[in-house]
């Protein structure tokens, strides 16, 4: 009788405990740090939105038509391997190794691509053009990159190409903490600001 009433109480003081501790860590804890986010980072604790909401500056975009063909007026991103390019449902890479006949076939074709539509030799086309990121979704390209496509984008806006390499500029990011990685340009941000620029 005694052992039966000993196992109730124990339940009893487990499932208090548990309902308190979900109240505190649970509930109250989730709503400070919630709470602290959008006080402290406002703009980074809500997804850090670009343009109507719709996007993050920290996921990468296709800027190309219906077709796949990449709009002239748009600075183009790195390939993606997520899912159909740039799904942030499916985030990964190819797999593929560095002596994969489909993998050199790809950077091959992209090389070609980018070397036509840029109107420079293939051996002006920096390796991030043609070579996705680990996560498929990185929304940076290199400053190689960015500033080979400045000449298509003036013209396509009708703008002047100091004025299209201003714009980058402005927006170019340090390395992390200072010595990690390079200087990278921010796709989607550039391009925004571009249209915003424009209208």
């Amino acid at each position: 009788m005694s052992s039966t009433r000993t196992a109730v109480r124990t339940t009893g003081v487990a499932v208090r405990a548990m309902l308190v501790l979900t109240l505190i860590l649970g509930v109250g804890y989730t709503l400070l740090v919630t709470g602290i986010g959008q006080l402290v980072l406002p703009w980074q604790a809500n997804g850090s939105p670009v343009g109507d909401g719709k996007g993050s500056a920290l996921i990468g975009q296709s800027f190309t038509d219906a077709d796949g063909e990449a709009l002239p007026e748009y600075f183009q991103s790195r390939p993606s391997a997520a899912g159909d390019g740039y799904d942030g449902t499916r985030s990964g890479g190819s797999n593929l190794g560095p002596e994969n006949p489909e993998l050199i076939r790809a950077i091959d074709e992209r090389k070609s691509q980018i070397a036509e539509r840029e109107d420079v030799s293939l051996s002006e086309v920096p390796p991030d053009a043609v070579t996705a990121s680990a996560s498929g979704l990185d929304p940076h390209i290199s400053i190689a990159y960015a500033l080979l496509q400045v000449p298509r984008v003036a013209d396509a806006r009708g703008l002047s190409e100091a004025e299209v390499r201003s714009a980058l500029e402005s927006r170019i990011q340090g390395r992390n903490l200072g010595f990690l990685g390079e200087e990278r340009v921010n796709v989607v941000e550039l391009n925004l600001a571009l249209d915003d620029r424009e209208g």
